[in-house]
């Protein structure tokens, strides 16, 4: 009995605790959320997520329950979580949802995930989001839904009505990339870049930075033809780094890459590239091996073309290539004068911006080189700097045990 009141006792906290976040609508139809929005007077919004995606995970378990999101969501909108996968384990309410998840999804053109999709008391779709975020940043974003000069599909009516004006056709265009509406996104996109005399400014190079996705884009011929003039306004070496993305996408990857085939043939590919872009093809095929063969987990070539790639083209590897290199050599290179090169490499990596982990690749290595104390070192100095602590300080008890931090 006293086990009985203490739980009884205990059931108010539970509620409590359980009410902090989004209350998620539970056993109505897609009819019937709207029917309860428009008696409420609130605005709909629906999580569309799936069962395998990680962001969305993230969501559920730590943004949603939080007290200021649900405070937030749960005085302006009636909330719907929407499953748009379908599995084995799935549950009767979530059967339910298959035909109306199915109807939205292809509706509001719903391919990455999550996708928020907010709907006004009348029913009426007026705003999307895609990507989650942390809740101040959230909040902030959801908070655009509320406000018609921000709604997205209220900006695409206007859109569709004719709203050509320069400045209008540039936000619309940055907004609907935002959305993940891609093919919206090129459209505008097009039509403001053909009011514009001058594309060499800073803020329209970069704008074609964003909307520069195929060789077929209006930015590719410019950052493939003008490198140098784009890069004294952009950066060193970004209109490369756009143009070799997009080569590789379209000409590499697809045959190296494609399912069911052998090993590349890196002589015909490299033929077939040079003969398109004679000037991207020795350093695009040095990279895509790279890439490959870490792909493929074949350690012995990972580490000959890396070495190859960073022999000719060491300038042109960025911070987070460096780290990836070295961690490689340290995980497989048995030979020390090359952990000694991927050394360098690491060091390099955290030069402009002290990263913990990419410290941590730079410690492991100078660990496995002998140098302990210097390693332990620069671990410390790695988990002070780290949030998730854990594996950094696991890695460091390894070193002062004397144990090898390597398989």
């Amino acid at each position: 009995m006293k086990k009985a009141l203490f739980l009884l006792f205990l059931l108010p906290l539970f509620a409590i605790a359980q009410d902090k976040g989004i209350h998620f609508e539970h056993g109505l139809s897609w009819k019937e959320i709207q029917a309860k929005a428009k008696a409420e007077n609130k605005y709909i919004f629906i999580d569309c997520f799936t069962t395998w995606c990680g962001p969305c995970k993230y969501m559920t378990a730590n943004i949603f329950p939080q007290q200021e999101v649900g405070d937030f969501f749960n005085s302006k909108f009636i909330n719907v979580k929407l499953q748009m996968d379908v599995t084995e384990g799935d549950n009767e309410e979530v059967k339910k949802w298959y035909e109306d998840a199915k109807a939205i999804g292809e509706q509001y053109s719903v391919r990455a995930y999550p996708t928020f999709l907010f709907f006004a008391p009348d029913g009426k779709v007026v705003h999307r989001m895609v990507g989650g975020g942390e809740a101040e940043a959230f909040i902030a974003r959801s908070k655009e839904a509320l406000d018609p000069t921000k709604q997205y599909y209220v900006q695409l009516a206007k859109y569709e009505q004719g709203n050509k004006d320069e400045a209008f056709l540039r936000s619309f265009a940055l907004t609907a990339l935002n959305a993940y509406d891609s093919k919206t996104a090129q459209a505008v996109s097009k039509e403001y870049f053909d009011t514009q005399k001058d594309l060499f400014t800073k803020d329209n190079l970069e704008m074609l930075a964003k909307f520069t996705r195929t060789s077929k884009d209006k930015g590719f011929a410019i950052f493939l033809n003008e490198s140098a003039k784009a890069n004294k306004i952009l950066g060193k070496g970004k209109a490369e780094g756009i143009v070799g993305s997009i080569v590789s996408n379209e000409e590499i990857y697809p045959k190296v890459f494609k399912k069911d085939a052998g090993a590349p043939d890196w002589a015909v590919l490299q033929s077939e590239l040079t003969a398109k872009y004679p000037k991207l093809a020795d350093e695009l095929i040095a990279k895509s091996k790279v890439i490959y063969y870490a792909n493929k987990k074949d350690a012995e070539n990972s580490v000959n073309s890396i070495v190859a790639y960073m022999k000719k083209y060491s300038d042109k590897a960025s911070p987070m290539d460096l780290n990836q290199f070295a961690w490689t050599i340290f995980e497989s290179c048995k030979d020390m004068k090359c952990v000694e090169e991927a050394l360098e490499w690491s060091k390099r990596s955290f030069a402009e911006n002290q990263d913990p982990n990419f410290m941590d690749t730079y410690a492991n290595l100078l660990y496995k080189l002998g140098r302990k104390d210097e390693a332990i070192a620069v671990q410390e100095k790695a988990v002070s700097l780290a949030k998730d602590k854990k594996p950094l300080e696991e890695t460091l008890n390894k070193m002062k045990k004397g144990e090898k931090t390597w398989n």
